[in-house]
């Protein structure tokens, strides 16, 4: 109890930082003192949680949405793609005037403006996996639904989110972690040539790189070690433990992971308690008749009926893109040159080849390293919380090392920050393979080790068919996230040297402010991205739910 009350007055203090008076122009002062990091911290860490609950909500409606709605897929999916690949900047670039209008003279405008900016770099791959998910409910737990007579609502309750709440988690951990990704652009806004800095992590090492000042992001690193430790320790692990009972299994299994928070809730009477009465809530809503009518009969007439909707709705999003489209052709065209545009698009493939190295290189290491830990629950339980740090250590944290490399050896810029856009995008394949390998039946990999399967013939008729689904949403979400991290890899400073490789990231860096080229920018890469997961990604979707759902 101690504990607890200690925890809300820390939260409420927090909270106190967004009712402060504001004003454009103001300046807020980010002190280097390690003394401050404490406080800096908590307020980083509160805004990571309000930004993963909004995240969650997201999933659960729009994903829902999609994964049900074949009308609603077709804008949902190809939107979500788009925007996973919208560097934090342009959202920020887009938004910030918006929210200090929306909250004036008050700190709440900008604080907005940074949660928004962080569920930008969470919301994405959770809705991605959650809807991969749902994609792939194994049949017979849907015939089972159908013979309980259970209703839609009932059915995502008690079978759909069980199902997905592994791999969810899993995805929320790489959230979490992606989000110190994104605080150092989103902690110090560029608003009307005004500098906007938030208190926070973020904040404390932007200032840091700009002097170059090697203790205090020594002093960052160690603060990031221990806050990741603390959530990982009071909420994810948890969250893991407690997630085991949702696992595909058909024989009995040692649940080799633990929690001593969870240890704790159990042997507190008080907890108990309230455990229970809070699960018997959850038990009246999900059962409440309101959301207990069954669906409807699906005939030769409905058939009709909905692919009558569909051909209108194909309609609508045609005639709703054309118009999107041509208003910002005339919008970009009247400040920008068909010349440049060209050069843009030469950009975009540029940072395409970097991208796509990006997925290659990445797939090639992750994947057999991920499958063995998958496969080994207690050795996961180490590699958790590992992988959460070195997910969530920033790459302008390696920029003075980049930088001196560079040039000592007089190495090419193009080709050498690379490594940047892996080190930010890597992680979605390693947490989405960990997560389908550890969701692969224990009966499954009992029958290939009693058949004596080994070696490639393994590999290819166990493991990868039953981690396709979870790979293919890895490898998308790792996509848009290099294209997402160009728009930091591809220019690089330290102190007063600067290194700029060619590619949309660096101009959509340079021109931040100037709207319409950052309008340019941002609509290339969405272009690109847009025809790429037409070309590739969505039918290796499609081949994942269709061929390798399991059964």
């Amino acid at each position: 109890m101690v504990a607890i009350l200690g925890l809300i007055v820390l939260i409420a203090g927090a909270t106190k930082q967004f009712e402060l008076p504001f004003k454009l122009g103001q300046p807020v002062q980010i002190s280097l003192s390690p003394g401050a990091l404490p406080g800096y911290a908590l307020q980083t860490v509160l805004r990571l949680l309000i930004a993963l609950c909004g995240s969650v909500l997201f999933t659960f409606i729009f994903a829902t949405w999609a994964a049900k709605s074949r009308q609603a897929e077709k804008f949902i999916i190809p939107s979500i793609d788009i925007l996973q690949s919208v560097p934090v900047l342009a959202f920020l670039s887009l938004t910030i005037v918006g929210f200090i209008k929306l909250f004036p003279n008050s700190l709440m405008g900008p604080e907005s403006a940074v949660i928004f900016a962080i569920f930008t770099a969470q919301a994405w791959n959770m809705a991605l996996s959650f809807y991969q998910s749902l994609k792939t409910v194994p049949r017979d737990y849907i015939e089972a639904a159908d013979v309980f007579g259970l209703s839609a609502w009932q059915r995502f309750w008690r079978i759909e989110v069980p199902f997905a709440t592994p791999a969810l988690l899993w995805n929320m951990m790489l959230s979490m972690s992606q989000s110190w990704f994104a605080l150092v652009a989103s902690e110090a806004i560029q608003v009307s040539d005004q500098m906007i800095a938030i208190p926070g992590i973020g904040s404390y090492i932007g200032f840091a790189l700009k002097q170059a000042n090697g203790h205090a992001i020594f002093y960052a690193i160690i603060t990031m070690l221990l806050v990741i430790l603390l959530y990982d320790q009071l909420m994810f692990r948890p969250l893991v433990k407690w997630a085991e009972k949702f696992k595909i299994e058909q024989t009995s299994s040692e649940k080799s992971s633990s929690s001593w928070v969870m240890t704790a809730w159990a042997r507190t009477a008080l907890l108990q308690k309230f455990g229970a009465w809070f699960g018997a809530q959850v038990e009246k809503l999900i059962n409440i008749k309101i959301f207990r009518g069954r669906p409807r009969a699906y005939d030769t007439l409905a058939g009709k009926y909905y692919r009558g909707i569909d051909w209108f709705w194909n309609a609508v999003l045609t005639i709703f893109v054309i118009c999107a489209v041509l208003v910002l052709w005339r919008f970009v065209r009247q400040q920008v040159s068909v010349a440049e545009m060209l050069h843009v698009v030469v950009l975009g493939f540029y940072t395409w080849l970097r991208v796509l190295a990006t997925v290659i290189i990445s797939s090639l290491i992750w994947v057999p390293i991920a499958v063995w830990v998958g496969l080994r629950p207690k050795l996961a339980g180490y590699v958790q919380p590992v992988a959460q740090f070195l997910c969530a250590f920033p790459a302008y944290l390696l920029f003075p090392i980049v930088v001196a490399l560079i040039v000592r050896f007089g190495l090419n810029v193009n080709i050498w920050t690379t490594p940047l856009m892996i080190l930010g995008a890597q992680w979605y394949i390693l947490f989405n393979v960990i997560a389908g390998t550890a969701a692969i039946p224990k009966d499954l990999k009992q029958a290939t080790e009693n058949l004596g399967v080994k070696g490639w013939l393994w590999w290819r008729k166990l493991i990868l068919p039953a981690i396709f689904p979870y790979y293919i949403t890895g490898a998308i979400t790792a996509a848009g996230g290099a294209w997402n991290t160009s728009i930091v890899a591809e220019v690089i400073t330290w102190g007063k040297t600067s290194l700029e490789a060619q590619g949309l990231g660096a101009y959509i860096t340079h021109f931040t402010g100037d709207f319409a080229h950052t309008v340019l920018g941002v609509g290339a890469m969405c272009l690109f991205v847009f025809i790429l997961n037409h070309v590739m990604w969505r039918p290796l979707y499609r081949l994942a739910v269709t061929r390798f759902q399991m059964e």
